[in-house]
């Protein structure tokens, strides 16, 4: 099974530039999971939403690279029956003419 969280928006701190830290700025996050879904054994993806704004308002990160590590971590850490994740964070309005995303895949094993 594949679960896909598309275009999961909210504001936080993130950045390093002095505005960034004061000023939360919209992000936006994708998410694709893989998993093998057996003997009713699945998961919720309103808990992976919500686990993924938790972290990223409280943590008020400095770089995508830490951020996007940090929620790897923590999901793989919860729901270890995930096989692959893929995560891009995205920040639409930092850039006048440009949306900057990082993105990094993971294969739990």
């Amino acid at each position: 099974m594949t679960i896909h969280i598309e275009s999961l928006s909210f504001e936080c701190i993130i950045g390093i530039l002095d505005f960034e830290r004061i000023e939360p700025q919209k992000v936006t996050i994708d998410a694709k999971i893989e998993y093998e879904y057996r003997d009713n054994l699945f998961i919720n993806y309103a808990e992976v939403i919500s686990l993924i704004e938790i972290e990223m308002l409280e943590k008020k990160f400095e770089l995508l690279e830490t951020a996007i590590n940090h929620l790897e971590r923590k999901i793989l850490s919860i729901f270890p029956n995930i096989e692959k994740l893929y995560l891009k964070i995205s920040k639409p309005n930092i850039i006048k003419n440009a949306q900057v995303s990082l993105s990094n895949n993971w294969l739990n094993i």
